[in-house]
């Protein structure tokens, strides 16, 4: 349970890092101020790809998607579903044990794989650490699940993630 602690605890700090002027006006990007490759994110227009400006620029995108890959379950109800934040913040963007390096006493010394951080809605970092995966993981997520500082309804990204993988 330390261990989660510290996760979360190196989380919170990572969404204080500033944005680079760059990024300044965007929702989301990369953290070099590009769009994001996130199969849930990719623009479906062709170069050059718009922007995220708000988050219901975000909201939009996914649910673009979403029925573009022929979503239909939730044709109607899916914007409704999907997280909301007035918040965009410093995310990792993929959190998982696999990119954690501990030492001997269960101390992070290190987090690894940085190419898909950037910034993202408040939500973003616990939706990707809730994303379907293994089971070494599902024990992993069920850990940091419990510690969680927030939990947010992530039926909206759930659904869109079941037709996109």
């Amino acid at each position: 349970m330390a261990l989660c602690q510290q996760i979360w605890s190196s989380l919170a700090q990572l969404q204080n890092i500033p944005r680079p002027p760059e990024c300044r006006g965007l929702f989301q990007c990369t953290a070099d101020g590009s769009t994001s490759a996130d199969p849930l994110l990719e623009d479906l227009d062709t170069p050059p790809y718009s922007h995220i400006y708000t988050d219901e620029d975000l909201r939009a995108r996914i649910y673009k998607r979403y029925l573009h890959f022929n979503g239909r379950r939730y044709e109607h109800t899916l914007p409704d579903m999907l997280p909301q934040s007035s918040r965009s913040v410093f995310s990792h963007g993929d959190i998982a044990p696999r990119n954690i390096m501990v030492d001997e006493e269960r101390r992070i010394t290190g987090i690894l794989d940085w190419e898909l951080s950037g910034w993202f809605p408040d939500y973003w970092g616990y939706s990707q650490m809730m994303r379907p995966a293994d089971d070494v993981t599902c024990d992993w997520q069920k850990w940091m699940d419990l510690t969680a500082p927030q939990i947010w309804d992530l039926s909206g990204i759930k659904a869109p993630r079941r037709v996109l993988f």
